[in-house]
């Protein structure tokens, strides 16, 4: 069977497998640890493995690899990219940095080295709210996402420049998928990620990260929900309340990067050990830096 060969080899090589939500149930079963971008990066921070197999997408395993140089990270499908990632470069922020040098740079997590390596600190969706409003008497710079920092810019009324990345996936919801779930489930509570556009926040009863979703919705005494984020999530939360209902969203809440990796490309890392994730190290040293003050000030 493929989980045995994997919790042998993984044994024996003395690795740890890290599962983001979104990946497929049948990974999120094998893997060691499952979270969101702040948890997995904290473990990753932590772990006393020689070898990290990061089942997400690459700009989460570059972050392991930041966190952990010492340890060999397996990305299991070198494919698995992220395109907000992509929605920013080190030139361009360089460009705005020389145009706006007052600005604290706050990075979301969803970037690549060269990026984080220009910022003054990283966020999580778990942990961007806490870490923007401890700037709030400064004037900032929020990136790659739009979505989340319009949330918090209007929330908290900030001085905030918004970059205007998003994600493909929460970004295409619109007002007709809570019309349509609302008039199926009335009695449902809507839990939505913040990376979704901010009318649609603004109805929801709890904003928050693919963590923040699990913990709020096993705390709750409610029994309904509809689930605003990608659909992966909704293994975790029918295996922590198996006496609640979930509904997602919308049907196009499926990132196609975040399920290329299947199972068979886990049990191949492990024996080949392919698709190692390198960074430049001076490029590392300064990533690590904001890494470092988020999971300081988390």
């Amino acid at each position: 069977m493929i989980q045995d060969e994997i919790l042998r080899l993984k044994k024996e090589k003395n690795a740890v497998i890290l599962a983001h939500y979104y990946q497929d149930a049948e990974i999120q079963d094998v893997a060691d640890y499952i979270g969101d971008s702040l948890e997995l990066s904290r473990i990753a921070a932590k772990t006393d493995a020689d070898m990290i197999v990061f089942c997400g997408v690459n700009f989460m395993a570059e972050t392991a690899k930041i966190l952990a140089p010492e340890k060999k990270v397996l990305l299991p499908v070198k494919e698995a990219l992220c395109p907000m990632a992509m929605m920013i470069n080190r030139q361009k922020l360089l460009e705005y940095k020389e145009k706006n040098p007052d600005r604290v740079v706050i990075c979301y997590v969803n970037s690549y080295a060269e990026v984080k390596a220009l910022s003054d600190v990283c966020v999580t969706s778990s942990n961007a709210e806490k870490i923007i409003t401890s700037y709030k008497d400064q004037k900032m710079l929020y990136i790659p996402d739009k979505n989340l920092g319009l949330y918090l810019k209007d929330k908290y009324n900030l001085d905030i420049d918004i970059w205007p990345g998003f994600c493909c996936i929460h970004n295409n919801l619109r007002q007709i998928d809570i019309d349509e779930a609302k008039a199926k489930h009335p009695n449902a509570l809507l839990l939505i990620h913040p990376e979704s556009p901010l009318d649609l926040l603004k109805q929801a009863d709890f904003v928050g990260s693919t963590k923040g979703i699990v913990e709020y919705a096993t705390k709750s005494p409610a029994k309904e929900f509809i689930i605003g984020t990608e659909d992966g999530i909704m293994h975790p939360l029918q295996k922590a309340n198996p006496d609640k209902k979930f509904y997602i969203l919308s049907t196009g809440l499926r990132c196609y990067d975040m399920k290329l990796t299947k199972i068979e490309d886990v049990l191949h890392a492990l024996q080949e050990e392919v698709h190692e994730i390198t960074v430049d190290p001076e490029t590392a040293k300064a990533a690590k830096r904001a890494l470092d003050k988020m999971l300081e000030m988390s």
